[in-house]
């Protein structure tokens, strides 16, 4: 049998063509990357259908998407202004410990550490000896997000990222591509051809009859997955049994109030539910177990808890947690959908896409498809996977909330042994750490497990060596320091009136 990788002469196949199959967010981040970085190198097509619609309510979106879209030279204020966008500086977390406590997992560094301990240690320290100062009071973001303030530029030392109109970014990100050289095909992809000895794909065959050829092609077809699952049958790793949530109603509503600067997670009895303030309207939405609420009761509850008129009917989207167990198979990339699906507790579905893409042009295969490459890129696509599965875990099973069936399953159900060594270093020593290559911070796992319940019995040493007025120079300064940042910053919403308004949106 041929290899994969090599063609018909016993060569290996040289990548010069591209075809990304889907548009949505997902294909037109891959085309814009890789127009923009590599298409001097590559003739890139992207076939889509105005027929088939997208999921298009990834709204929110984590800070790394600033660092790309600085790699790709687009300009702040105008993607702002073309997606609606305002500021996010964090998520609020709703009723996830307690019904009626709130905590914010902010996009900011809280306090200053010692290199033998973070600043963390030294805080449980100081309430041990009296001090009642909160956690989230030594940081600007989670201060800042709270006040409704905000600012960017060169000046302000906010860490932020934004909310945005999922589908207007693909639009902004189609005249980006196309600008920079990528052809876009409109067609409903009908067979997808391969090469019978070696598996490969060689070309889309549209319903209008047209025949699209590629030495690569990138899966962005979203659940339907028509690549990567349907076509090459990459088997799916099902990760529900940690994620049980399987259902989604999202639902737009006009805007009613200015908007605040970060992301509203709100649980409820059998899920959560979110709310994400762009410019004009407000993304709201329900995330449910279907096994413990119905779909008509999740459509109730979701319209009794919106405010502001609606402009979307609602509607249900299915999924299963988990993940493609090769993310590249034979010569194609499944990206965003099409390669697994982590709910978006945390935001991370846009950020997946970018790592997903950029991770692909490190590794390009220019001179063809090569196991080491393939090994590689499903290799560190599993280990981020890994990494942010667990940390949306982590949310759900540290709930105190007790007699809600789908919560109490939750708490009780057995967790990977990753997750479940970090809470054990937590609990135990107030230990936490981030690996080289990972995603969610210090900060942010200190922040979800101390504001989940999760007290810690004993912390470093170190901290006792700091006398109770050492203590109160360390916490006054450093907290004194974020009050004077937060009165230089204005209001959020008389920010995004000055810097970036958009066009009033059209009518849904």
């Amino acid at each position: 049998m041929e290899n994969s990788a090599v063609g018909e002469k016993g060569r290996k196949k040289m990548v010069k063509r591209v075809v990304i199959s889907g548009g949505g967010t997902a294909g037109w981040i891959a085309a814009a990357a890789l127009s923009k970085k590599l298409g001097e190198l590559l003739d890139i097509t992207l076939v889509e259908s105005d027929a088939i619609g997208t999921v298009g309510v990834g709204e929110a979106t984590i800070p790394p998407l600033r660092t790309f879209h600085h790699l790709l030279g687009i300009d702040e204020r105008a993607f702002m202004r073309a997606t609606q966008a305002t500021a996010k500086l964090g998520i609020a977390f709703e009723n996830w410990g307690r019904e009626g406590e709130r905590y914010i997992h902010s996009f900011g560094k809280t306090g200053t550490g010692a290199w033998m301990c973070d600043f963390h240690h030294f805080w449980l320290r100081a309430k041990e000896m009296g001090f009642t100062s909160a956690f989230g009071e030594f940081c600007l973001e989670h201060q800042a997000a709270l006040a409704g303030r905000f600012a960017c530029g060169p000046e302000s030392p906010l860490n932020f990222a934004y909310h945005l109109d999922a589908t207007r970014y693909a639009a902004f990100l189609r005249a980006f591509s196309e600008k920079h050289g990528v052809c876009r095909v409109e067609g409903t992809i009908c067979d997808v051809r391969q090469n019978p000895h070696s598996g490969d794909i060689e070309s889309l065959l549209l319903e209008t009859g047209e025949e699209i050829s590629g030495d690569l092609f990138i899966d962005c077809t979203g659940f339907r997955s028509l690549l990567i699952g349907t076509a090459l049958q990459s088997a799916f790793e099902d990760w529900s049994h940690w994620l049980p949530c399987d259902s989604a109603v999202p639902l737009q509503t006009r805007a009613s109030e200015p908007a605040m600067p970060y992301t509203r997670s709100i649980a409820e009895s059998s899920g959560w539910r979110w709310r994400i303030p762009l410019q004009e309207r407000v993304g709201n939405g329900l995330v449910y177990c279907s096994r413990y609420l119905s779909d008509d009761e999740a459509i109730t509850r979701l319209l009794e808890q919106v405010d502001g008129e609606p402009l979307t009917d609602p509607r249900v989207l299915r999924f299963t947690t988990g993940r493609r167990a090769a993310a590249w198979k034979n010569n194609c990339i499944a990206l965003g959908l099409a390669s697994g699906f982590i709910e978006p507790l945390e935001s991370t579905s846009i950020h997946l896409i970018v790592t997903g893409i950029v991770r692909l042009m490190q590794l390009f295969p220019f001179n063809g498809v090569e196991p080491s490459l393939q090994g590689e890129y499903n290799r560190q696509t599993r280990r981020e996977l890994e990494d942010i599965r667990d940390f949306i875990v982590l949310h759900y099973h540290l709930n105190q909330r007790v007699g809600d069936p789908f919560w109490d399953y939750c708490r009780h159900m057995a967790i990977p042994d990753s997750l479940a060594q970090r809470i054990a270093l937590f609990h135990e020593r107030a230990h936490a750490f981030q690996n080289n290559d990972e995603l969610f911070r210090v900060d942010s796992w200190v922040q979800v497990m101390l504001g989940q319940g999760l007290q810690p019995l004993s912390w470093h040493p170190l901290t006792q060596m700091m006398s109770e007025r050492e203590m109160q120079r360390l916490l006054g300064g450093l907290g004194s320091q974020v009050e004077r940042a937060l009165h230089l910053l204005p209001e959020h919403q008389a920010f995004i009136e000055q810097y970036c308004r958009g066009d009033v949106v059209a009518k849904v």
